[in-house]
């Protein structure tokens, strides 16, 4: 079994689509779930599952980044997942955890991403740039936002859109078909990263 932690900040969607997955019952357990909000309304979703729960950041009822990596090295966590989860993670964590930390962006990389491109300022930007489409993009997490290598990505028809709330539809639809199928992947092994591009195999 892969033993994932799963990273949010709001609702949690795509958390709920991976544990949801047929396809991930047997090959993965969610065992942390982690946010910057004490009270992320992604947190019931976990306490439905029984899974643990923490709460990243600076402040003294959170736990640090440093004493979260221990807490994810003792629980042997082979793959962290950043679903919607909107702080820059620290250069220390991220080399820790090498090749271990997946993002789902919901544009298509390497646009449309960067610092404060994240829910609907993204949809916003591709409404107001007359993009005819739109999508999400899976990627490794590098020291800076949305610039580590593409895993995956796959398209969606926003040429009849009327509004970034519908584009955002669009996509968080296509968010929950290509995390879980990702995951899978990873799971399986199936993905392998060959100098600066990454190869999934089917």
């Amino acid at each position: 079994m892969l033993a994932v932690s799963v990273f949010v900040s709001g609702r949690g969607s795509n958390l709920r689509a991976i544990l949801d997955s047929p396809e991930l019952k047997n090959l993965v357990e969610v065992k942390a779930v982690i946010s910057d909000k004490l009270n992320c309304p992604a947190f019931d979703i976990a306490k439905k599952f029984s899974i643990p729960v923490y709460t990243v950041g600076k402040k003294d009822e959170y736990i640090s980044f440093n004493d979260l990596i221990t807490v994810l090295k003792d629980l042997k966590i082979n793959l962290i997942v950043l679903a919607g989860f909107l702080k820059l993670i620290p250069e220390n964590f991220v080399r820790t955890f090498s090749k271990k930390i997946i993002n789902i962006h919901p544009a298509l990389l390497p646009s449309f991403g960067g610092l404060g491109m994240y829910g609907m300022n993204v949809h916003r930007a591709v409404f107001e740039s007359s993009a005819q489409v739109s999508g999400a993009s899976i990627h490794f997490v590098d020291e800076t936002f949305d610039t580590g290598r593409i895993i995956a990505q796959r398209c969606v028809d926003i040429s009849d859109a009327k509004s970034p709330e519908e584009i955002a539809e669009r996509v968080l639809k296509i968010e929950h078909q290509i995390l879980p199928e990702v995951i899978e992947k990873i799971a399986l092994g199936k993905v392998f990263v060959d100098k600066n591009r990454v190869r999934v195999e089917t």
